[in-house]
């Protein structure tokens, strides 16, 4: 390992001189003067640098006279805009109160008053003639359609002539009967005699009886082989064909409304019940056709449906071609007039908890107010209940807002759009 040679100045205690170690390279070295060591000062910046901090002051100063001359122009303007608190301008309507008529509408279908069905009452038959069409008017006792009587009519028959052959018999032995009771006192008969004669006689005039009996038995499901219309109506509905088999208790062969009476029957309110009675006049309404048919309430229901709270209404129509049961009515029912505020559609808004409307009390306040909806005209909507005319309601923009919010009242358009004449 090589080593390099140390150099000692001739002062060893450093006053004065500088100590300085040479390279295995480096042959001598010179002495620097103790006046040389002092620090030299830093270079002077640059003219370029100079120039870019002086334009960056400049700067500086216009944006701060700028905004110390806006805001000396405009001394209104809050310093801190967050801090402001915006305050939603509303506009609103006093409705009063209007006369209008109270109404209760209500939904349901046309149907016959007394729907009668009509099928087979006798034996099973196969059918062999249909006499109507639905939409046909009957009279009682006219003919519908007619089963097959071939096996019937003989029996019929068969059973009038022992009837009368039964009838000739009775009568020839009650004629020897007779005559026994005229010989019976002479002694020319017996007394045995005669009483069997007598008892002959009673037997011929009981199967006469009999067979007058199966006669008419066999003559009832005769006619019980021709489906008859039992009142005076209209064909609703027909579901014989020819060819089909007839029996007792299955599916009616037609349906008539008895007497062509038409009704609309409907579902009401629980509420609106009790406005209601029978007699009052109604006004029904069918999809389709802009005229309406004029009815009255002809009952009213006795019970509350418990889910739906609901009751039955029935309306009696008169009779006319354009009511057909099954078809859909709307109906309408005028219960007397009132004074009711009206509101614009907008002003009524709804949630789960029902119908409710915006109003501003006396502290600018927003204030929920729930009301219920009597119906609708052309100027908005009728309040039933929850208003009395007199509140600030809001008119618009209800959704936004929120109950306890204050608020400003925005002036009316006369007021707000009026200048110096």
């Amino acid at each position: 390992m090589g080593a390099n040679p140390e150099h000692k100045t001739d002062n060893p205690s450093g006053l004065g001189e500088a100590v300085a170690w040479i390279g295995r390279d480096q042959a001598a070295f010179e002495r620097v003067a103790p006046a040389e060591l002092s620090v030299t000062p830093p270079a002077p910046p640059s003219a370029r640098l100079q120039w870019m901090l002086g334009a960056a002051a400049v700067a500086i100063a216009l944006t701060v006279a700028a905004l110390w001359m806006r805001h000396a122009s405009n001394p209104t303007v809050p310093v801190a805009l967050a801090n402001r608190e915006s305050i939603p301008l509303v506009s609103v309507v006093s409705p009063g109160v209007t006369p209008v008529t109270s109404s209760v509408s209500f939904t349901g279908a046309i149907a016959a008053r007394y729907d009668m069905p009509i099928g087979v009452d006798g034996d099973a038959g196969r059918i062999v003639a249909v006499y109507v069409e639905a939409g046909d008017h009957v009279k009682r006792g006219q003919l519908l359609a007619k089963l097959d009587d071939s096996v019937l009519v003989p029996q019929v028959n068969r059973l009038a002539a022992s009837l009368e052959q039964a009838r000739a018999q009775a009568a020839l032995s009650a004629a020897e009967y007779r005559r026994a009771e005229g010989v019976e006192a002479a002694g020319a008969l017996s007394a045995e005699e005669v009483e069997k004669r007598r008892a002959t006689a009673v037997t011929d005039e009981a199967n006469t009886k009999v067979v007058a009996a199966q006669l008419a038995e066999a003559g009832a499901r005769l006619r019980r082989t021709r489906v008859i219309a039992p009142v005076d109506g209209t064909v609703l509905t027909r579901r014989a064909e020819v060819g089909q088999i007839a029996t007792a208790g299955a599916e009616a062969l037609f349906r008539v409304a008895s007497g062509g009476e038409i009704e609309m029957r409907g579902q009401v309110a629980e509420q609106d019940l009790a406005a209601l009675k029978v007699g009052q006049l109604a006004s029904v309404h069918l999809t389709g056709l802009s005229r309406p048919f004029e009815g009255r309430v002809r009952l009213l229901g006795a019970v509350i449906d418990p889910q739906m709270r609901l009751g039955e209404i029935r309306i009696a129509l008169k009779a006319d071609p354009a009511l057909r049961p099954g078809a859909f009515a709307r109906g309408s029912v005028t219960v007397g007039k009132a004074e009711r505020p009206v509101v614009p559609q907008t002003a009524v808004l709804s949630d789960g908890d029902g119908s409710y409307v915006f109003i501003v009390n006396a502290r600018s306040r927003v204030e929920r107010r729930a009301v219920r909806v009597g119906g609708t005209m052309d100027a908005g909507i009728i309040i039933a209940d929850g208003l009395a005319g007199g509140e600030r309601v809001i008119t618009t923009a209800g959704a936004f807002l929120r109950a306890g919010e204050t608020v400003k009242v925005a002036p009316p358009p006369a007021a707000a759009g009026g200048g110096d004449s």
